[in-house]
């Protein structure tokens, strides 16, 4: 069972440390979701290797016709779907085609970004450590958190946060129409 103070890594580091392209890509990933380390990445990859691992499993069990499988399939579905990796429609196939991308983009830190309470993914990392980033009224403080479908348009500020005030000078100034945002009216 372990000791539960040495959790084991929810990761796997590659093979080869060395390899530019690699680096390259995940640098690029780190910059674009500012992301701590690239420790991150591999957690993410990690993630969709656990849900490629278990589809092509219950592909072949399928094609052997084990009923079971297929209350399993449907399982996995559903909660890909509440994650928000998968659509109404998905097969288990799609599932294979997921990146590693479509993950980072299902993070707390991310969709606060993209919803506008910050400037940037780093500020958008700091916010939340610091506490001032609710779902539904409860704080989060993890920036990892994959944020389910159904409450991702409950991103607000914490209630008690001073970043909740609209004169904070923290918060982002509102965008001008010709920078792709819509107008805000007070």
């Amino acid at each position: 069972m372990g000791d539960p103070r040495f959790p084991r890594r929810k990761y796997r580091s590659p093979l080869h440390p060395w390899e530019a392209e690699r680096i390259e890509t995940e640098s690029e990933l780190e910059k674009k979701y500012g992301l701590k380390n690239k420790r991150e990445i591999w957690k993410a990859k990690a993630f969709l290797e656990q849900f490629r691992r278990q589809s092509m499993n219950l592909t072949a069990r399928i094609r052997t016709g084990d009923p079971q499988a297929e209350k399993e399939r449907d399982w996995l579905l559903a909660k890909l779907r509440r994650i928000g990796l998968a659509h109404e429609t998905a097969q288990l196939t799609d599932i294979l085609s997921l990146q590693v991308d479509s993950v980072l983009n299902r993070r707390l830190q991310t969709l606060v970004y993209h919803k506008g309470l910050v400037s940037s993914p780093d500020q958008a990392r700091q916010v939340i450590v610091h506490g001032h980033i609710a779902i539904k009224g409860q704080r989060v403080t993890l920036p990892g958190y994959l944020v389910p479908l159904e409450a991702e348009h409950h991103i607000a500020y914490y209630p008690y946060s001073p970043l909740a005030s609209d004169l904070h000078p923290v918060r982002p100034k509102a965008r001008r129409p010709e920078e792709g945002a819509e107008e805000v009216v007070p």
